[in-house]
């Protein structure tokens, strides 16, 4: 529970050359029938059914804080909670986490197991069977948890028990994935399955074949304000009782399979593309300073200027996807006006902007500036962008005068420049309280690229 209990139900394999697509329909694969270490095709076993190796001791610990130590500190707190597992325990005369029978054993005792290798967007899938009172979970890139619990027993705490496993448990009450959407576990003595797929913050859950958490973004157990890590290790939790593992297979995700995956959304009703990919219908602004290559719109070297769609948008979102050279630089009109400086004659410009910008321009940024930004007056999170050169997925919400960006699967920045005084270089940005305006893309001289980019009205 609250950090410390919750492991995850389990997926059912596909081949990975059905994979991705029956990740994006939400077909749930077909659990293995019984444990065999060989992962399918384009998954990567984590556990060789002998022995503990990839693995070492964690906790419910912020894997930020662990990589931020120094090394000796780092590797002195690792050693302990590896060595906890290993402990022995004296009833049992077993250490707390052993293998037995090819399966991955825990005795609900010790610190948790926690794969070596960080990983970032991923489909993982893994069997796990428990006993009654039981209380587990997995912990995604270091964060609590995909539950497992006994739905069986009594909840005087109104937990959520009876509802199920597979839930975010560590969730906000009231917030998507919290609670599985379907009681799905199998009856104590049997094997259940649980296939996840992680793309940013955002977290989808099949138990024994049945959706259990659909797109539902994982919160920052140790510090709410901030996203999950990019990435971090898989941690199985362990919790009081008996837990088996096995069938422990991991795929990492690469970005054109994420941006599919984030972007599934993006035909339903009331979105409307807004761009043809072929040529510049609908748009207005300084159009010969940009290019349609492949299907994109590309901002010309050493060109700019701010073009906008014709039509004007109140509250909307926007996705789209976005691809920036190194040290690459351009920007969203938000409720553009249709002329001056859109960073401060329209609502805001959002930041797009490479990464790594300071290192290649050997300039420095105010946070304010960074990719995601709402350009002089609100800071957005940084470390969520590919690298330059790759495509990435941007869903960004105006309601009134908050906005919201949603970088690769991951909440960026959340804030309201309505109340916003204080403005960088002390620069006034008077069209911040615009109801209405354009939507367009502010070139700065860089070869940036957008694509298949669809809006709606809210």
């Amino acid at each position: 529970m609250s950090g410390m209990k919750h492991t995850l139900p389990r997926r059912g394999f596909v081949s990975a050359a059905v994979a991705g697509t029956a990740l994006l329909l939400g077909v749930a694969a077909t659990s293995l029938a019984q444990s065999d270490t060989r992962p399918p095709i384009g998954f990567t076993a984590l556990f060789n059914g002998r022995d503990l190796m990839g693995w070492r001791g964690g906790d419910t610990f912020d894997y930020r804080k662990l990589v931020a130590m120094p090394e000796a500190e780092r590797s002195k707190m690792i050693e302990k909670w590896t060595a906890s597992m290993h402990e022995v325990n004296p009833k049992t005369e077993k250490p707390h986490w052993y293998v037995e029978n090819g399966e991955l054993v825990n005795d609900g005792f010790g610190a948790y197991a926690s794969t070596d290798t960080p990983y970032g967007d991923f489909e993982f899938m893994v069997d796990y069977k428990t006993v009654p009172k039981a209380d587990s979970g997995i912990y995604l890139r270091g964060v609590p948890q995909i539950q497992i619990w006994d739905h069986t027993e009594a909840d005087p705490q109104n937990l959520g028990r009876a509802k199920g496993s597979g839930g975010l448990w560590n969730n906000s009450p009231g917030k998507p994935g919290k609670d599985p959407l379907v009681l799905a576990d199998k009856p104590f003595g049997e094997w259940n399955s649980f296939r996840t797929l992680m793309v940013g913050s955002r977290v989808s859950v099949w138990l024994n074949g049945q959706a259990v958490v659909d797109h539902a973004v994982l919160e920052n157990y140790y510090d709410r304000k901030v996203p999950v890590p990019a990435a971090g290790p898989i941690r199985l939790q362990t919790h009081g009782g008996e837990i088996r593992w096995r069938n422990i297979f991991l795929r990492p995700i690469a970005g054109e399979e994420a941006n599919s995956i984030l972007s599934r959304k993006g035909e339903d009703p009331g979105f409307t593309t807004i761009f043809n990919g072929k040529d510049f219908t609908g748009w207005e602004g300084p159009l010969d300073n940009y290019e349609i290559v492949d299907g994109a719109i590309r901002c010309k070297a050493h060109k700019g200027g701010t073009i906008f769609t014709k039509e004007q948008y109140g509250d909307f979102v926007v996705r789209l996807e976005f691809k920036v050279p190194p040290g690459g630089n351009n920007g969203l009109a938000i409720r553009y006006p249709g002329s001056g400086d859109t960073a401060y004659a329209g609502m805001c410009e959002l930041q797009v902007l490479d990464e790594n910008y300071e290192t290649v321009t050997k300039s420095k940024l105010d946070p304010r500036q960074v990719h995601g930004s709402a350009y002089g007056m609100l800071p957005a999170h940084r470390g969520y962008q590919r690298p330059a050169g790759e495509w990435n997925f941007q869903e960004v919400t105006v309601k009134g005068s908050r906005i919201t960006v949603e970088l690769n699967g991951t909440v960026i920045l959340d804030g309201d420049v309505g109340p916003v005084k204080d403005f960088m270089a002390n620069s006034p940005h008077p069209g911040k309280d615009r109801a209405t305006g354009h939507f367009g893309f502010a070139g700065h001289s860089d070869p940036v690229s957008f694509r298949n980019i669809r809006i709606r009205k809210l």
